[in-house]
């Protein structure tokens, strides 16, 4: 991470027409301390007129210090997938619901960013995870994943059946309507709706959470976040596995799917001061009074 920040990076939430004015005042703000601004052209493409360089994803994750990400969680994860392996920090701006990975608000951005700007800042490494599809000893898909992985049935109503090994060892055999394997900063979303426990994002854990398991003995398990995790399709029929509800891949019987952990790591920047027990509170609503 290159400190001061010279070059900014600035992604609006996806198709939201209300991040324009915002994403103007905080690419005007950033410019006046003398940063370059890149905007990514998704955004640039809702603003009337735009006076910064606009780039795809990609091509700007090698050019830039910092990127600031202005949506929800789901804008954070697109932004951490892409310029993690550029080891680019980030900072999340909340203009979606939740907002777990977004800690600053509309009304406050400026101002903590330039506290943050100036050095004022705590930084957090979050676990990613390497998937890996396998068919016939072959790699026919690979991806990278912030939140969670996960094996589901898209159009039929049967359920999916499949083994799961943990370092090569046999787990158990399954039949649900999916499963997850989420990190712990997906254990907030996905994994937590199906019944997993909330993990602290900065243990060293990964979470196997069924979904809909078809016996009450099948239940979540948390692995060390350096075990090899398999998933072999033992049943398929329109299977899917998908990674951070973002890119998916259809499945095929005894198929195999290898979940590591990817050697890389996502960082955020959080103001001094942050606190994710106090953002458990706020956003689960565990702060209000009986």
């Amino acid at each position: 991470m290159k400190f001061p920040f010279k070059s900014v990076a600035l992604i609006g939430k996806h198709k939201s027409l209300d991040v324009a004015a915002p994403l103007l005042r905080m690419a005007e703000f950033l410019s006046s301390r003398g940063l370059k601004v890149l905007v990514d052209k998704s955004s640039a493409e809702h603003l009337d007129s735009c006076p910064y360089p606009a780039m795809d994803l990609p091509e700007m994750a090698g050019m830039v210090d910092l990127a600031i990400a202005m949506g929800g969680d789901g804008t954070m994860l697109n932004v951490a997938r892409t310029f993690s392996p550029h080891h680019v920090p980030m900072i999340g701006v909340n203009q979606g619901r939740l907002g777990f990975l977004t800690d600053l608000t509309l009304e406050n951005m400026l101002d903590v960013i330039g506290g943050m700007l100036e050095g004022q800042y705590v930084t957090e490494r979050r676990l990613l995870v390497a998937v890996r599809v396998m068919r016939d000893d072959a790699e026919v898909f690979s991806g990278t994943a912030f939140n969670e992985v996960v094996v589901h049935r898209s159009q039929i109503s049967s359920m999916v059946e499949f083994e799961v090994r943990i370092d090569g060892e046999y787990l158990y055999n399954q039949r649900a309507d999916g499963l997850i394997v989420a990190t712990p900063t997906g254990s907030t979303a996905y994994a937590m709706s199906a019944g997993g426990p909330i993990l602290h994002p900065g243990l060293e854990v990964l979470e196997l959470v069924p979904v809909c398991p078809h016996t009450l003995s099948n239940r979540p398990i948390v692995v060390h976040a350096s075990s090899e995790l398999e998933i072999l399709l033992h049943r398929t029929g329109d299977i899917r596995v998908r990674l951070d509800s973002h890119t998916s891949f259809d499945m095929q019987q005894d198929d195999r799917i290898v979940v590591t952990r990817n050697p890389g790591h996502a960082c955020l920047l959080h103001p001094v001061g942050h606190s994710y027990y106090h953002t458990l509170r706020e956003k689960l609503l565990w702060n209000q009074a009986f």
